[in-house]
Protein backbone atom coordinates (compact mmCIF):
# COMPACT_ATOMS: atom_id res chain seq x y z
CA UNK A 1 0.00 0.00 0.00
CA UNK A 2 1.23 3.54 -1.37
CA UNK A 3 0.62 6.91 0.06
CA UNK A 4 0.12 9.70 -2.34
CA UNK A 5 3.98 10.76 -1.63
CA UNK A 6 5.42 7.63 -1.55
CA UNK A 7 3.92 6.55 -4.73
CA UNK A 8 5.61 9.50 -6.23
CA UNK A 9 8.57 9.01 -4.93
CA UNK A 10 9.12 5.63 -6.93
CA UNK A 11 8.62 7.27 -10.60
CA UNK A 12 10.79 4.87 -12.96
CA UNK A 13 10.71 2.08 -10.00
CA UNK A 14 8.73 -1.63 -10.16
CA UNK A 15 5.15 -0.93 -8.57
CA UNK A 16 4.36 -4.37 -8.30
CA UNK A 17 4.08 -7.75 -10.47
CA UNK A 18 0.85 -9.92 -11.00
CA UNK A 19 0.69 -14.03 -10.85
CA UNK A 20 0.75 -16.05 -13.33
CA UNK A 21 -2.22 -16.00 -16.13
CA UNK A 22 -3.27 -19.45 -17.83
CA UNK A 23 -4.47 -18.73 -21.48
CA UNK A 24 -6.77 -21.64 -21.80
CA UNK A 25 -8.87 -22.49 -25.07
CA UNK A 26 -11.76 -21.63 -23.20
CA UNK A 27 -10.95 -18.61 -22.16
CA UNK A 28 -9.83 -17.75 -25.93
CA UNK A 29 -13.20 -19.27 -26.87
CA UNK A 30 -14.92 -17.32 -24.68
CA UNK A 31 -13.33 -13.83 -25.73
CA UNK A 32 -13.76 -14.79 -29.33
CA UNK A 33 -17.77 -15.24 -28.79
CA UNK A 34 -17.68 -11.83 -26.45
CA UNK A 35 -15.78 -9.44 -29.39
CA UNK A 36 -17.44 -11.98 -32.13
CA UNK A 37 -13.98 -12.16 -33.24
CA UNK A 38 -13.62 -15.83 -34.44
CA UNK A 39 -10.73 -15.64 -36.68
CA UNK A 40 -9.48 -19.27 -37.32
CA UNK A 41 -6.34 -18.30 -35.98
CA UNK A 42 -7.97 -17.97 -32.19
CA UNK A 43 -10.66 -21.03 -32.29
CA UNK A 44 -9.56 -23.70 -34.99
CA UNK A 45 -7.13 -25.44 -33.23
CA UNK A 46 -6.69 -27.70 -36.17
CA UNK A 47 -6.41 -25.05 -38.89
CA UNK A 48 -4.12 -22.52 -36.63
CA UNK A 49 -2.04 -25.53 -36.15
CA UNK A 50 -0.67 -25.40 -39.63
CA UNK A 51 -0.74 -21.89 -39.66
CA UNK A 52 2.15 -19.31 -38.82
CA UNK A 53 2.03 -19.77 -35.11
CA UNK A 54 1.69 -23.42 -34.87
CA UNK A 55 -1.52 -23.36 -32.35
CA UNK A 56 -3.72 -21.22 -31.69
CA UNK A 57 -3.49 -18.22 -30.06
CA UNK A 58 -5.20 -15.50 -27.88
CA UNK A 59 -6.49 -12.29 -29.42
CA UNK A 60 -3.86 -9.43 -28.44
CA UNK A 61 -7.03 -7.68 -27.06
CA UNK A 62 -7.74 -10.42 -24.88
CA UNK A 63 -4.16 -10.29 -23.12
CA UNK A 64 -4.69 -6.40 -22.98
CA UNK A 65 -7.90 -6.77 -21.20
CA UNK A 66 -6.78 -9.03 -18.73
CA UNK A 67 -4.14 -6.00 -17.31
CA UNK A 68 -7.23 -5.15 -15.15
CA UNK A 69 -6.83 -8.43 -13.57
CA UNK A 70 -3.25 -8.01 -13.25
CA UNK A 71 -3.07 -4.58 -12.21
CA UNK A 72 -5.91 -6.15 -8.95
CA UNK A 73 -3.56 -8.72 -8.53
CA UNK A 74 -0.13 -7.03 -8.35
CA UNK A 75 -0.06 -3.49 -8.65
CA UNK A 76 0.09 -0.51 -6.71
CA UNK A 77 -2.44 0.29 -4.12
CA UNK A 78 -2.62 3.43 -3.24
CA UNK A 79 -4.09 4.74 0.42
CA UNK A 80 -6.86 5.79 0.41
CA UNK A 81 -8.28 5.18 -2.92
CA UNK A 82 -11.91 4.29 -3.22
CA UNK A 83 -12.06 3.51 -7.18
CA UNK A 84 -9.76 3.48 -10.39
CA UNK A 85 -10.83 3.90 -13.41
CA UNK A 86 -9.29 3.31 -17.31
CA UNK A 87 -8.36 6.75 -18.24
CA UNK A 88 -6.36 5.89 -21.52
CA UNK A 89 -3.64 4.00 -23.26
CA UNK A 90 -0.73 4.88 -24.90
CA UNK A 91 1.88 3.50 -27.26
CA UNK A 92 0.24 -0.40 -27.33
CA UNK A 93 2.49 -3.18 -28.82
CA UNK A 94 1.54 -6.68 -28.96
CA UNK A 95 5.30 -7.85 -29.51
CA UNK A 96 4.93 -12.24 -29.59
CA UNK A 97 1.84 -14.23 -29.80
CA UNK A 98 0.19 -15.88 -26.71
CA UNK A 99 0.00 -19.55 -27.77
CA UNK A 100 -2.59 -21.38 -25.96
CA UNK A 101 -1.41 -23.07 -22.59
CA UNK A 102 1.05 -20.17 -22.15
CA UNK A 103 0.75 -18.38 -18.67
CA UNK A 104 1.51 -14.66 -18.88
CA UNK A 105 1.47 -11.98 -15.93
CA UNK A 106 1.99 -8.00 -15.55
CA UNK A 107 5.03 -6.21 -14.51
CA UNK A 108 4.41 -2.93 -13.55
CA UNK A 109 7.33 0.09 -13.93
CA UNK A 110 5.68 3.93 -12.35
CA UNK A 111 5.93 6.79 -15.25
CA UNK A 112 4.53 9.34 -13.80
CA UNK A 113 1.76 10.61 -11.31
CA UNK A 114 0.18 13.60 -11.80
CA UNK A 115 -2.40 14.83 -9.66
CA UNK A 116 -6.03 16.08 -10.30
CA UNK A 117 -9.01 17.43 -8.41
CA UNK A 118 -9.91 14.84 -6.07
CA UNK A 119 -8.27 12.24 -8.27
CA UNK A 120 -4.50 10.53 -9.11
CA UNK A 121 -3.45 9.63 -12.49
CA UNK A 122 -0.76 7.26 -12.44
CA UNK A 123 0.88 6.15 -15.88
CA UNK A 124 2.51 2.61 -15.58
CA UNK A 125 4.42 1.03 -18.47
CA UNK A 126 3.58 -2.30 -18.22
CA UNK A 127 5.13 -5.18 -19.92
CA UNK A 128 3.29 -8.75 -19.97
CA UNK A 129 5.62 -11.58 -20.24
CA UNK A 130 5.39 -15.22 -21.58
CA UNK A 131 6.70 -17.75 -18.91
CA UNK A 132 9.86 -19.27 -20.52
CA UNK A 133 9.97 -16.21 -23.11
CA UNK A 134 12.26 -13.42 -23.52
CA UNK A 135 10.31 -11.24 -25.69
CA UNK A 136 6.81 -10.24 -24.01
CA UNK A 137 3.38 -10.85 -25.42
CA UNK A 138 2.73 -7.02 -25.31
CA UNK A 139 3.85 -3.45 -23.82
CA UNK A 140 1.67 -0.28 -22.99
CA UNK A 141 1.45 2.97 -20.92
CA UNK A 142 -1.61 2.73 -19.30
CA UNK A 143 -3.28 5.98 -17.37
CA UNK A 144 -5.58 5.07 -14.55
CA UNK A 145 -7.38 7.56 -13.11
CA UNK A 146 -7.45 7.02 -8.59
CA UNK A 147 -10.53 8.40 -7.23
CA UNK A 148 -10.57 9.07 -3.12
CA UNK A 149 -12.94 10.25 -0.80
CA UNK A 150 -16.11 8.61 -0.31
CA UNK A 151 -18.21 7.28 -3.45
Amino acid sequence: MYTRAALERCIGQSVGQSRWFTIHQHRINAFANVTEDHQFIHIDAEKAASGPFGATIAHGFLTLSLLSAMLFDGGPQIEGEVMGVNYGMNKVRFLSPVRVGSRVRGNFTLHDVQTRENALDTILDVTVEIEGQTKPALVVEWITRHYFGET
